[in-house]
């Protein structure tokens, strides 16, 4: 009689505990892994449609960066690169939907790279006007 209870005991935990990690966001890889401002990138992972995730942010643990989300799905979101996105490893961070939304880290990084042609650009507009 015992060992029937801790069998129904561990399947129960193990059910449940599958049923709130399907919940969750999860982002398990985004592609490429290094982008420029303007970029399109690609997340794949778990639980990512507009019900699940409603914002999404690239952080470096000092300032959360909002990011367009251009397209969203159950496994599938894409996002871009702000033009003023810093140059650095950001990591990506959602906030969920529903009555109590919550910041979650995602165990995915990116790096954004400096866009070294739109910093020319800027760069010989100063010129122009006599700012340098």
């Amino acid at each position: 009689m015992r060992a029937s209870n801790w069998i129904f005991g561990i399947l129960f935990i193990a059910v449940t505990c599958a049923t709130v990690s399907a919940q969750v966001p999860q982002m398990l890889r985004v592609t490429p892994r290094n982008a420029k401002p303007g970029d399109t990138l690609s997340v794949t992972g778990v639980a990512l449609d507009k019900a699940k995730v409603e914002e999404l942010f690239l952080t470096d643990h000092k300032f959360d960066l909002k990011v367009k989300i251009l397209e969203q799905g159950e496994g599938v979101l894409k996002f871009r690169i702000p033009p003023f996105a810093k140059p650095g490893r950001m990591q990506l961070l959602v906030q969920t939907g529903g009555k109590t939304p919550r910041l979650l880290e995602q165990p995915v990084y990116i790096l954004v790279e400096e866009d070294l042609a739109n910093k020319d650009k800027t760069e010989e507009k100063k010129s122009d006007v006599g700012l340098q």
